[in-house]
């Protein structure tokens, strides 16, 4: 398959986790703690489950690295080229009653994310971008093309997580920046409204694992921004533990200043 075969096989496979990930939320689900003391629930465990089988049924040469099947203990190494999943982004938003919940599903070549896609369950949507080809996103089967914008003159709209938003270091990186608001929103969501034009900054310094970001950053530099770490390397994948330092997305790309 080509990668635009791969980002559509992607976003059917999506759009059917959130389907199921829907329903259990209407039937009612049990919460369980994790060994990090992280929120797991029915719908993480069966749409992840989904997922992995179509990939795996699919493109059985390319390995799947998924939140829940790490955290379960199943150890893949990285390779020239994987999947990286994250059934529901946003557990703690969905079990606590909000819309802040995604569906992650990004593909990663030598370190670099190539494609992705984030599916919001709640409201229909799906955002899917390959790099240096293009984004967009989907409600109803209608697709439109999205794009990241310049900064307007008033400033700059930032976002930030709803658990991670505050604190020191958030003040430091925006001492000088004139900001027109800020606005707090779980899970990938925050990528994507950088990358459908509706904000600017998201500085993230909290931890965050590489099937959290795979999808979303493929979405918002296919839009035309950037996700780098804090001294302006790329974020790249592959690293041991999947876990992330400590990074900066932007609706601009790193050239751009």
């Amino acid at each position: 398959m080509d990668d635009t075969a791969l980002l559509e096989l992607a976003a059917v496979l999506a759009e059917q986790a959130s389907a199921v990930i829907l329903e259990i939320r209407a039937r009612g689900f049990a919460v369980e703690r994790k060994e990090d003391r992280s929120v797991v629930t029915e719908a993480d465990r069966t749409a992840e489950a989904m997922i992995v089988a179509g990939l795996r049924a699919a493109c059985p040469d390319i390995p799947v690295i998924a939140e829940e099947e790490v955290a379960g203990g199943r150890i893949t190494a990285a390779s020239r080229a994987f999947w990286l999943v994250d059934p529901l982004d946003g557990t703690r938003e969905f079990t606590s009653g909000s819309d802040d919940f995604a569906v992650n599903i990004g593909l990663v070549r030598d370190g670099r994310v190539v494609l992705g896609v984030v599916a919001v369950p709640a409201t229909g949507e799906i955002f899917g971008g390959i790099v240096g080809q293009g984004a967009w996103r989907r409600v109803n089967g209608v697709q439109t093309a999205i794009h990241t914008r310049e900064p307007p003159a008033e400033g700059v709209t930032i976002v930030a997580s709803r658990h991670h938003g505050a604190g020191s270091e958030l003040d430091a990186f925006l001492t000088g920046c004139t900001v027109a608001a800020i606005r707090n929103y779980g899970s990938s969501l925050k990528f994507c409204r950088l990358a459908e034009g509706i904000a600017d900054l998201y500085p993230r310094f909290g931890r965050t694992m590489e099937w959290d970001t795979g999808a979303p950053q493929a979405v918002l530099e296919a839009a035309g921004g950037s996700v780098c770490n804090v001294d302006g390397t790329p974020l790249r994948y592959g690293k041991p533990g999947w876990e992330n330092p400590h990074f900066i997305c932007s609706g601009r790309p790193p050239s751009a200043g």
